[in-house]
Formats: structure tokens, C-alpha cells, sequence
């Protein structure tokens, strides 16, 4: 079994909101056989750190269009998006684009 890593995960631009404001959540995901990837990342997220409104920051099994998804500091769509193996120490940061008005 993999040993359970620390992964910060970072919500702006409003992303936040949907997470009782929280701008920055230390995480310690559980283990398990396969290496977490994206796509597991963020049903975990929706079942343990969204508070409301899911389909602000979900759509199917990825994140809504106009959520920028950084993985250390480098676009997802570089990295294999929700394919994306998370390695021990990653930074994943969410930034809402969508702004109202």
C-alpha cells in the first residue's frame, strides 16, 4: 500500500466560496493500490470538502468550464489533465474564472 501524502489544495477567484471560504486545504487522501489521479482527486474533493453547490465547480466527473486546474504551477492540459498521476508534495490550485456581473 501507498503511504498517505500531505497535497495542498488551493481554491481562487471565487472557487473558494464554494468551500466555506477556504483559500487553502491541507489534505491527507487515503490510501490506496492505484495512485491517485485527477479524476479521483476531485470525486474525493466533491465528497469531502465541497459545501454547496457542486455544479459550480463539477460537471460530470471534471471540473466546470472556466475552472483553471494548475498542477505546480503548470496548466493540467500539459500534465494529462484528469489522467494525472498526483505525486507526493503536488500543489493543485482551482482559480474560477467565471465572475459575475
Amino acid at each position: 500500500s501507498r503511504i498517505s501524502v500531505v497535497h495542498c489544495f488551493y481554491f481562487r477567484g471565487g472557487a473558494e466560496l464554494l468551500f466555506d471560504g477556504v483559500k487553502k486545504h491541507q489534505v491527507t487522501l487515503p490510501s490506496q493500490p492505484e495512485p491517485w489521479d485527477i479524476r479521483n482527486l476531485l470525486k474525493w474533493i466533491k465528497q469531502n470538502l465541497l459545501k454547496e453547490r457542486p455544479e459550480l465547480f463539477m460537471q460530470g466527473e471534471s471540473v466546470r468550464p472556466g475552472i483553471l486546474v494548475l498542477i505546480n504551477d503548470a496548466d493540467w492540459e500539459l500534465m494529462g489533465e484528469l489522467d494525472y498521476k498526483l505525486q507526493d508534495q503536488d500543489n493543485v490550485l482551482f482559480i474560477s474564472t467565471l465572475h459575475g456581473g
